[in-house]
């Protein structure tokens, strides 16, 4: 099985950054991509950001500018580097890894909880 471990969640103020990793089991260069999801209570869970094995990468409007995804193939690891937080931006992110002829692979997910 695959395994996705998310790292780097936790509380903090408006303005501040905070850096995501999501280590994978297996080489990322197995995966056609991955990406970073959030959900918030109450709300469906969407796309924040996206890289793909040719690091071609997409981002959410509400995140764009402020939030950066990229890949360290060496350490099988993905970032998310998020700059100017807001309490909008709270949520649970979760790690996506996606391959062909196969399920998505899933992290457990990481609480991000900014305040004003």
């Amino acid at each position: 099985q695959v395994q996705l471990v998310e790292s780097g969640g936790g509380l903090v103020q408006a303005g501040e950054s905070l850096r995501l990793s999501c280590a994978a089991s297996v080489s990322i260069f197995s995966f056609n991509a991955m990406g970073w999801y959030r959900q918030a209570p109450g709300n469906q869970r969407e796309l924040v950001a996206r890289i793909s094995n040719r690091d071609t990468t997409t981002y959410a409007g509400s995140v764009k500018g402020r939030f950066t995804i990229s890949r360290d193939n060496a350490k099988n690891t993905v970032y998310l580097q998020m700059n100017s937080l807001k309490p909008e931006d709270t949520a649970v992110y979760y790690c996506n890894g996606n391959r062909l002829f196969s399920v998505d692979s899933w992290g457990q997910g990481t609480q991000v909880t900014v305040s004003s």
